[in-house]
C-alpha cells in the first residue's frame, strides 16, 4: 500500500524542482544589466551545474540523504537568493536616490520589479522545501517527523492518500501567498523559524512592492 511503499517510491520527482531553479535561473538573465550579476551567463551557469550535480547524485526520485548533497541544495539556494537580493538591494536603492530612474518607462520599473519580486518567491519556496522536516530525502525516509506547517491535508486525510507528504508545488503555493497576501492563508508555521522566515518574505514582499508602485505611480 501507498502507507508502507519504500523511500524510493514515496521521493518527489525532481521536475518541478528542477524546473523552478531553470525558472529563477532565466528570471536572472531577464533583469536589466545594472541589477544582475556580470556577466550575464555566471549566475545560470553556476545554478545549472549545481542542478545536473544534484539529479546525477540522485537519480530517479529524491531520496538520498547524502551531506554533500545537502549542501549543493543550499548552495543553490543561496546563490539564487544572494543574486536577487543584489538586484533587489540595487532597485530599491536606484528607487529612492534617482529621481530619473524609468522616467520615461515606468513598465520596464514594474517588470524589473515583478522579476524579482518572483524570484524571491521561487528562491523562500526552496527554503522551505528544504528545511521542513530535514529535506525532501528525509521525507522520503521518515514523512512525519518534525513538521515545521501544517497543511490543509495534514487536517482533511479524507481527500489525500494515506500517506500524504507535502511535495514541492506545496511549499510553492506556501511562498507565493505569503508573498501576495502578507501574511498566513491556509498554511500554517508551527516553528519558530518557518513563523520568521515567512515574516522576512511578507515583510521583503511589501516593501518591494510599495516602493515599486509608488515610484512608477509617481512617474505616470
Amino acid at each position: 500500500s501507498a502507507a508502507v511503499a519504500p523511500a524510493a517510491e514515496r521521493g518527489e520527482h525532481w521536475w518541478p524542482v528542477a524546473a523552478a531553479i531553470i525558472v529563477a535561473a532565466g528570471l536572472h538573465v531577464a533583469l536589466p544589466a545594472r541589477y544582475r550579476v556580470q556577466p550575464a551567463w555566471l549566475i545560470p551557469a553556476v545554478l545549472l551545474a549545481l542542478l545536473a550535480a544534484l539529479i546525477i547524485g540522485d537519480p530517479g526520485r529524491i531520496d538520498q540523504q547524502k551531506r554533500w548533497l545537502r549542501i549543493a541544495t543550499g548552495a543553490v539556494i543561496a546563490v539564487i537568493t544572494l543574486a536577487n537580493l543584489l538586484g533587489a538591494g540595487r532597485l530599491v536603492v536606484e528607487i529612492l536616490t534617482n529621481n530619473k530612474l524609468f522616467a520615461n518607462h515606468p513598465g520596464g520599473l514594474l517588470a524589473a520589479g515583478g522579476v524579482i519580486w518572483a524570484t524571491n518567491v521561487i528562491a523562500f519556496a526552496l527554503l522551505y522545501w528544504d528545511l521542513d522536516r530535514g529535506g525532501a530525502a528525509a521525507r522520503a525516509h521518515h514523512p512525519y517527523d518534525n513538521p515545521a506547517f501544517v497543511f490543509p491535508e495534514m487536517q482533511h486525510t479524507d481527500y489525500v492518500p494515506p500517506a500524504w507528504v507535502p511535495q514541492f508545488v506545496d511549499y510553492l503555493s506556501l511562498a507565493f501567498w505569503t508573498a501576495t497576501a502578507i501574511s498566513p492563508t491556509d498554511i500554517s508555521a508551527i516553528r519558530p523559524w518557518a513563523k520568521l522566515l515567512m515574516m522576512l518574505e511578507a515583510a521583503g514582499s511589501i516593501i518591494l512592492a510599495a516602493l515599486v508602485i509608488a515610484r512608477a505611480i509617481n512617474v505616470l
